[in-house]
């Protein structure tokens, strides 16, 4: 058998999941609409038309979804909280129901000995708020104070880690600036308003969350990847260089009180967002830990036509890609993770969301992902590249527990342990998922990885 990698006795092996990705229900027991549910009916928007109405029914199957977590001896779950079902209208007097769903799953997850991990803002605004002009107008900042307030004085005697938001980039440049995901706006400057707007709900919920949850740790995910030149001409690095900077540096320098980077305040120009000096003070040194979301990387050239930044994509012959189109890089996941620790000096920090998308198919009662276990094992084996070099991870989130909705693409693409079939719900675990469990069970990754993995269905 190959040599075990390790890990500390104490880390956390977790999954993720979003709220409007798998709950469904979404117009039961008071639940408000979101920006989500109102984009989902815009024609051609969504792949098949597709919407989270029902999605994989979490809602009424948490229990079943909690045994499925126990089976993969899970130590952690990473799921969001969503912000119309506790405050419909944004704001006002909670809806009872919807605190009391969180409230049942949280003791649920205890009572298995699964350490809840609550993620407030997953993209699933209330659509109340965005008729007011949503992250773009500084209210929605203030409102999120509530919906912080609200949840975490409800949860925070239970729940030890709490993440603000969930992928500020995504929500500014897909949703404001490049127009792909909810609300669809294509407006640089008002989604580098969103993106200060987002970090400034951040730091104004942060002492509220700590009042409330007064053993908790407070932190912020990042989607974060390295962004490297097509060739070695200047106009090519510069490009990239920007392209990272702009999903690193723009969060990273106001949440470590350097304010937004100089360099990219000049490229975006009149477009530059309006900040207060009282602003960058309430973000930096809010976060206790930074969550890191790694898929890939991005090759770049320098493209006058490539849109706010002026980069265009370059495929890189022979590499792997999964459904998504993404690059398969594991050594990009150790790349942030040291950038994360050299030039942020972070004091710790998860991985919270890391996986593929593949073409998954039922064969009888089986799904072979091989794919799969060998992406996730590249790079279980980076982030313990990166904790025998003192770079403080303390826990890893495979994404996704269940395959689910996956925004703009529908139910296309399959990123979950769990094959989900969406006729019936029923979940069926990949060999994945076997293969996940075994990891935790072993609390470390064999250094080379056996050509094929394959366990009976029913295997404690």
């Amino acid at each position: 058998m190959a040599d075990v990698r390790s890990f500390p006795k104490d880390f956390l092996w977790g999954a993720a999941t979003s709220a409007y990705q798998i709950e469904g229900a979404v117009q039961e027991d008071g639940r408000g609409e979101s920006v989500w549910d109102r984009f989902c009916r815009l024609p051609g928007r969504i792949l098949n038309n597709d919407t989270g109405d029902v999605a994989c029914d979490h809602y009424h199957r948490w229990r079943e979804d909690i045994g499925l977590m126990q089976k993969l001896r899970l130590r952690a779950y990473r799921f969001s909280v969503a912000w119309p079902r506790i405050l419909p209208t944004g704001g006002g007097r909670p809806n009872a129901k919807g605190l009391d769903f969180y409230e049942r799953l949280v003791d649920g997850l205890l009572a298995a000995n699964i350490v809840p991990v609550v993620t407030l803002y997953h993209w699933d605004l209330p659509q109340v708020l965005q008729s007011r002009g949503g992250w773009a107008n500084r209210d929605t900042a203030y409102y999120f104070t509530d919906y912080a307030d609200a949840v975490s004085r409800r949860l925070g005697d239970r729940v030890s880690l709490w993440i603000t938001h969930n992928e500020p980039w995504v929500v500014a440049w897909l949703g404001h600036v490049l127009g792909e995901h909810a609300p669809g706006e294509q407006d640089l400057a008002v989604g580098l308003q969103v993106a200060h707007h987002l970090l400034l709900s951040h730091g104004l919920a942060v002492p509220i969350l700590r009042e409330n949850a007064t053993q908790a740790q407070i932190g912020i995910a990042l989607n974060m990847g390295p962004s490297d030149p097509a060739t070695d001409r200047e106009a090519d690095i510069e490009a990239a260089q920007r392209h990272e900077r702009t999903q690193t540096a723009w969060f990273l320098d106001p949440l470590f009180g350097r304010g937004y980077p100089e360099d990219l305040l000049d490229w975006f120009g009149e477009a530059r967002p309006q900040v207060s000096q009282e602003d960058l003070e309430r973000i930096a040194g809010s976060a206790d830990f930074i969550g890191l979301n790694y898929y890939t990387r991005r090759v770049v050239r320098h493209d006058p036509d490539g849109g706010p930044l002026q980069v265009r994509d370059e495929r890189v012959p022979d590499a792997e890609y999964t459904e998504m189109g993404w690059e398969v890089y594991p050594e990009g996941l150790y790349r942030m993770l040291r950038l994360l620790h050299e030039e942020y000096q972070v004091s710790t920090i998860y991985v919270t969301e890391n996986g593929a998308a593949f073409p998954d198919r039922l064969e009888g009662d089986r799904v072979p992902d091989p794919q799969r276990i060998a992406f996730l094992h590249a790079h279980i084996l980076q982030v313990h590249r990166a904790i025998e070099e003192n770079i403080p991870v303390r826990g890893y989130f495979v994404w996704s527990l269940l395959d689910n909705f996956e925004w703009t693409h529908g139910y296309s693409k399959r990123f979950g342990l769990y094959y989900v079939d969406y006729n019936t719900l029923e979940r069926i675990p990949k060999d994945s998922a076997f293969w996940y469990r075994d990891v935790i069970a072993a609390n470390g990754v064999p250094e080379l990885e056996e050509t094929e993995y394959r366990k009976n269905v029913g295997a404690s």
